[in-house]
């Protein structure tokens, strides 16, 4: 079915059994995205809330809250996008299979951005204030716009084939902003936003931004899309919708005619207003920070509107569901776009950006010992690769070693690299470099380092299935327990500072350089609670990689600096414990789980679902 607003697609969901209806009133601060976070972590149906109090307006959310779901509602357009995508990816198969890309022209018709005079969005006004404002977590600064398609043209090269679409956080009230008439844009470092704002920087001009909400699902999609650069996002919302980009221009500004809302407004040069807290996909709040201010000129929307919303927090989230489309969409481009790369995979669990692991041919003379080289190269470019640049971890091994290893069986990935790392040259450093804007771990806001771990060759040691007889902690280390073979959590002191961390760490790696079976216990981490990161993967890859900074928080057992290179003989020591300049990590509202709670009781609208 083709889409053009989120009623039609409610009505849709509904008649395939893919909807439940809360009759309401609910409220928007933490009960509706508590009532989300529930349904979408039992795999429940999209929610159509009818009243949202104190708001004009209803509101949708978990619409991509499952994968299959998330096809079922691209499923007349998937198919032929991923050949779209596939053709790109290798374009002499239009040679090779001509006949079989035929209907493919009418995908590259739907592409082309559609000018109109005016549109459904146009039908009516109306005031921030009267829009849903959705708290997420109890410290969030305020509500936000939780699934909003961000639109910018270049100042300088204005027009929307050089446009950028991007799902930027836009924060509704609270904080210094003037309530109607001012909202904050937060972008993250590396944002193609970025470059139109410092182009009207740089011409002392204000930045026109429209957001647009609802309309076709494909529009919200496109915006966190990753695309070739110069490749509008509006023309693969195009693709995917199976209808063209409708759009027209008012006052200046750019409107998506079948947008169930649009909001428009400046970006004046140079101003500034605190932005935040909100609650991230790292699992922690993103802290306050000054972040550019949109003076609000109109706010649109169609009859019959519906606010579409999604809730972020500690992964898996229903945004989980937007990077597994995209893997599935762009897994072909990966090997054309860097030569060597086999696979990638950003571990969701792990926040995505602390965590890329990878897989790469490490070409190598006959006779020769294997040993990453290859590697290295392929390495440096995925840290240049779009949002790949923004990885803190980078694991990479050769494909030559298993080519039946899967970059998606996590647990299968870390024995491989685990029986294989030499500590002593398989790690590569990049310190003072650009960190995440929401990972914490760094030393300051966008700043931080990386780490490049790349193992290849022959498997060098068994790995401890069960932890070693000989143990012993130093005093203030407890809780002992294995995350998985190979590799041990502890739990240690509360960090206070470096100087008594290069402390506590060295005599932890001198404990541990005493046991007899060392080698084979290559991993260990040093967290708060032990038996917490222990017991799940996803905790362990939680804890691990969103509380360490490669530069600060990785040391080693008889560690050494030589000609610039850090080693050490092994076991690696991680010092994931939370830190002072660390983010608060996000918790619920026990009154708000409670009465959602209420919800799931026979009688209630969730019964059955939660």
């Amino acid at each position: 079915m083709i889409y053009t607003c989120t009623q039609e697609l409610l009505a849709d969901l509904n008649k395939h059994g893919f909807l439940v209806r809360i009759p309401g009133p609910v409220e928007p601060d933490l009960e509706m995205a508590e009532i989300h976070r529930r349904v979408y972590a039992a795999g429940g149906p999209a929610i159509f809330f009818e009243q949202v109090r104190n708001s004009s307006f209803p509101a949708a959310s978990n619409l991509f809250g499952t994968l299959d779901r998330a096809r079922f509602i691209f499923r007349h357009t998937l198919k032929e996008v991923r050949r779209l995508i596939g053709l790109g990816a290798d374009p002499f198969l239009a040679l090779k299979k001509p006949g079989h890309y035929v209907s493919l022209s009418r995908t590259l018709w739907h592409m082309l951005p559609r000018k109109t005079i005016s549109g459904p969005v146009c039908q009516n006004t109306t005031t921030i204030d009267r829009l849903p404002f959705i708290k997420c977590w109890p410290d969030d600064g305020g509500p936000f716009i939780l699934l909003p398609q961000v639109y910018t043209e270049d100042p300088a090269r204005p027009g929307v084939m050089r446009s950028n679409l991007g799902m930027y956080r836009i924060q509704l009230t609270g904080n210094d902003y003037v309530t109607n008439r001012e909202i904050g844009l937060h972008y993250q470092i590396r944002r193609d936003i970025g470059g139109h704002h410092a182009t009207a920087l740089a011409m002392n001009r204000p930045l026109r931004v429209s957001i647009f909400v609802g309309g076709p699902p494909a529009h919200a999609f496109s915006a966190v899309m990753p695309l070739p650069e110069g490749m509008p996002e509006v023309t693969f919302a195009g693709a995917l919708s199976g209808r063209r980009f409708h759009y027209a221009r008012k006052n200046g500004f750019v409107l998506s005619t079948d947008a169930d809302f649009c909001i428009t407004g400046t970006v004046a040069p140079g101003e500034t207003k605190p932005e935040g807290p909100f609650g991230d996909h790292l699992g922690y709040y993103s802290l306050t920070h000054p972040f550019p201010v949109i003076r609000v000129e109109a706010v649109y929307h169609r009859d019959n509107a519906v606010w579409p919303f999604t809730v972020v927090g500690r992964p898996p989230q229903e945004d989980t569901i937007f990077g597994q489309l995209i893997h599935e969409l762009t897994g072909p481009m990966v090997p054309k776009s860097i030569p060597g790369v086999e696979a990638i995979h950003a571990v969701d669990a792990a926040g995505v950006h602390p965590l890329l692991l990878a897989i790469g041919r490490e070409r190598f003379l006959p006779g020769e010992a294997r040993k990453p080289r290859e590697l290295l190269k392929i390495a440096n470019a995925l840290l240049g690769f779009g949002a790949c640049a923004l990885a803190k971890f980078l694991i990479i091994t050769a494909y030559e070693d298993n080519p039946s290893l899967s970059i998606h069986n996590i647990n299968d990935y870390f024995r491989h690299v685990l029986e294989r790392v030499d500590w002593r040259k398989d790690l590569h450093f990049q310190t003072e470099t650009t960190m995440d804007t929401l990972d914490y771990s760094g030393t300051a806001l966008n700043e931080g380092s990386k780490v490049v771990i790349a193992a290849a060759g022959p498997k060098r040691r068994e790995l401890v299935s069960a932890l070693p007889q000989d143990l012993s902690l130093p005093d203030g280390y407890r809780q002992p327990a294995l995350a998985m073979p190979g590799v041990m959590v502890v739990s240690g002191p509360g960090f206070t500072n470096m100087q008594a961390a290069d402390r506590e760490m060295g005599r932890l790696a001198e404990q541990l350089g005493g046991l007899k079976d060392r080698d084979r216990l290559p991993l260990v981490v040093a967290a708060d609670d032990a038996e917490f990161a222990a017991r799940t993967l996803n905790n362990f890859l939680w804890t691990t990689f969103t509380r360490s900074n490669p530069s600060h928080d990785i040391y080693g057992v008889n560690s050494f600096t030589k000609f610039k290179h850090w080693g050490c003989e092994g076991p690696l020591i991680i010092d994931a414990r939370l830190k002072p300049h660390h983010a608060p990590p996000l918790t619920e509202d026990p009154r708000v789980t409670a009465k959602v709670d209420e919800l799931g009781k026979k009688g209630g609208p969730l019964h059955g679902i939660i």
